[in-house]
């Protein structure tokens, strides 16, 4: 990985702009899994992948579930690699594909036009209207973190921050004027982003808080894609 990292460093610039046709959302169930597990052939190991996120919560989330199925993403060869923004894929996109090797990625709805760019501007696909999740890029609604949070429910994810010792800080933060009248998710959701590093934290605790099977789709989708089983 510090290899991939080292490259990507070296070539880091800002991504395209413009637009382009939407993507599909993400559904929930069953099917789509089996489909995302459908393109799976290319993933066996024989051939490097990396795995493109927007930022660190989106990596350690990923690595949760798939350690919580029993895989170690990087022993299989998969690579995660944090963006730092979507803007930043099409450079990354285009270095990792010359270098051979496999991309597969989530993103966020409302940036889909970034990732259908990008990923033909790199060659990774034949054009900005393919099927992305066929080369293995899943969208989440709005982003992988309020994802996490509607699979737990705001009850639980209340839970999970009292286990980590926090709830004084959520209700301090509560307490807040200009919180004044918003809904618990979208208080939970902001808390989520008011300190360094707690992102990344709950990203990990909310994936070894839910029960399998109830994991979002996007993030099991994506899984499935690179052969990770039972996941679903």
């Amino acid at each position: 990985m510090r290899d991939v990292q080292a490259a990507w460093s070296d070539s880091l610039c800002c991504g395209p702009s413009g637009s382009s046709p939407t993507g599909r959302r993400q559904r929930s169930g069953q099917s789509e899994i089996r489909s995302a597990g459908a393109s799976v052939a290319g993933f066996t190991g024989s051939v490097p992948t990396t795995v493109l996120v927007e930022g660190r919560s989106d990596a350690a989330a990923l690595r949760a579930l798939a350690l919580a199925h029993g895989r170690d993403l990087a022993h299989d060869g998969v690579d995660i690699l944090p963006l730092g923004g979507i803007t930043n894929l099409r450079a990354a996109a285009t270095r990792l594909h010359a270098t051979g090797r496999r991309v597969a990625g989530l993103y966020d709805a409302p940036e889909v036009r970034f990732v259908r760019r990008g990923l033909a501007a790199a060659g990774v696909t034949s054009g900005e209207d393919a099927d992305l999740e066929a080369h293995g890029f899943f969208c989440c609604s709005r982003d992988l973190e309020d994802e996490l949070r509607r699979a737990l429910g705001a009850a639980r994810v209340e839970q999970v921050i009292a286990e980590a010792g926090e709830t004084r800080s959520l209700e301090r933060l509560a307490q807040m004027p200009v919180q004044a009248g918003w809904t618990r998710e979208d208080l939970l959701a902001r808390f989520m982003t008011s300190r360094s590093g707690r992102k990344e934290r709950y990203a990990r605790l909310l994936v070894e808080a839910m029960p399998r099977g109830s994991e979002p789709a996007p993030l099991c989708a994506l899984l499935a894609h690179l052969g990770v089983g039972s996941v679903g």
